[in-house]
């Protein structure tokens, strides 16, 4: 009997599973949690090597959600560059060195030519495009945080060179597919919510569908959507469509970006320039010709933590070309103007001479 009680307590001692160690010890692992939370991204890598339980809480979605809600998340820039005919992904590797330096990203496993390419939280989405010149209605969602890419859940209706926004945590798509059917009518327009991960289509009205649209930006609650001949405004809010003020149509050129709902682009003289949705004016962009070239092609931009950031190509060697970055510091004026203070101006990258710069995308996480 005494065996039988000896032997029945090693079992029941092995079968208790140990007790799991504290993320830090004499801490409670959600104040833990918060403390790391707090380290600068480029740290994590060594944060993983601390201990398997260190590793599992630096990849975990509660580790960044976390980041998130002590506002600690970073935001970097990404790159995609087209060099021959593929296409080339790249990332800022710290953002807080003194000078900006790119690494290299996995290849898109298929990439789409005319794909509307968006960030949300820590995900890129590379929307539609066509293959083998067939509008397709994929969505490949590359995730920053693993540098991995996925298939995300298919549109409803397939397009190419489309508009698309973020608001609220959601997706907006528009146009890039003909409206030839009732299926193609009714879906011309949809939102994707990622929390569900379901398409779904947004009712508009049939004079708005055009087929091609080559610019779009979400200003506050509005998304804008430049098709070939004007463009339309979809009120996210309220659910209601519009036309483009016909002052914005004429003076958008380009890839735009959005800071503090002025938008910003470069004119037909290579001037930046920002919009004021407000007053519906064009306004010059002061304090930046001297540091700046004339932007007449081949430059995109994107609102980087609130800064407004260039990217274009610069002077090549003949066989070469350098591609260059501009963060810039903007501000309305007292007299209601525009000016920026450029704050820093590097060579990011120096890539073979016929590459093209596809997008630009400021990624927080």
């Amino acid at each position: 009997m005494a065996d039988q009680t000896t032997t029945s307590a090693t079992v029941s001692a092995t079968s208790t599973p140990p007790c799991p160690l504290p993320l830090i010890p004499n801490l409670p692992d959600d104040i833990s949690l918060q403390i790391l939370a707090r380290v600068p991204r480029f740290h994590h890598p060594f944060l993983s090597l601390v201990s398997k339980s260190w590793r599992y809480t630096v990849n975990s979605p509660e580790f960044f959600h976390t980041r998130s809600l002590l506002r600690t998340a970073q935001s970097s820039l990404y790159l995609s560059l087209r060099i021959d005919s593929s296409f080339h992904w790249y990332a800022e590797q710290n953002p807080q060195n003194s000078k900006r330096s790119l690494i290299v990203l996995p290849s898109i496993p298929q990439h789409p030519v005319g794909s509307s390419i968006l960030a949300l939280g820590p995900k890129i989405y590379v929307i539609g495009g066509s293959i083998n010149d067939i509008p397709s209605n994929n969505v490949w969602v590359f995730d920053c945080r693993f540098n991995k890419w996925e298939m995300g859940p298919k549109m409803r209706v397939a397009r190419e060179f489309s508009a698309s926004g973020e608001c609220n945590g959601k997706i907006y798509v528009i146009g890039g597919c003909n409206v030839d059917n009732w299926t193609r009518s009714i879906n011309w327009a949809e939102v994707f919510d990622p929390k569900t991960g379901v398409w779904a289509a947004i009712p508009s009205a049939i004079e708005l569908r055009d087929k091609w649209m080559h610019a779009s930006a979400m200003i506050g609650s509005k998304f804008y959507a430049m098709a070939d001949r004007g463009g339309v405004v979809y009120d996210v809010g309220c659910g209601e469509w519009g036309s483009v003020p016909k002052r914005l149509d004429l003076g958008w050129r380009g890839r735009a970006a959005v800071v503090n709902k002025v938008l910003y682009c470069y004119d037909y003289l290579g001037k930046i320039r920002g919009y004021d949705v407000e007053e519906d004016v064009w306004k010059e962009l002061r304090g930046v010709d001297k540091g700046l070239p004339k932007f007449l092609c081949s430059s995109t931009m994107v609102n980087l933590d609130g800064k407004l950031c260039v990217v274009w190509e610069g002077k090549g060697n003949g066989k070469e070309v350098d591609i260059m970055c501009a963060e810039i510091d903007v501000k309305r004026d007292v007299d209601g103007g525009l000016s920026g203070t450029i704050l820093r101006l590097d060579v990011i990258l120096v890539v073979p001479k016929g590459a093209s710069i596809s997008h630009c995308l400021a990624v927080e996480f």
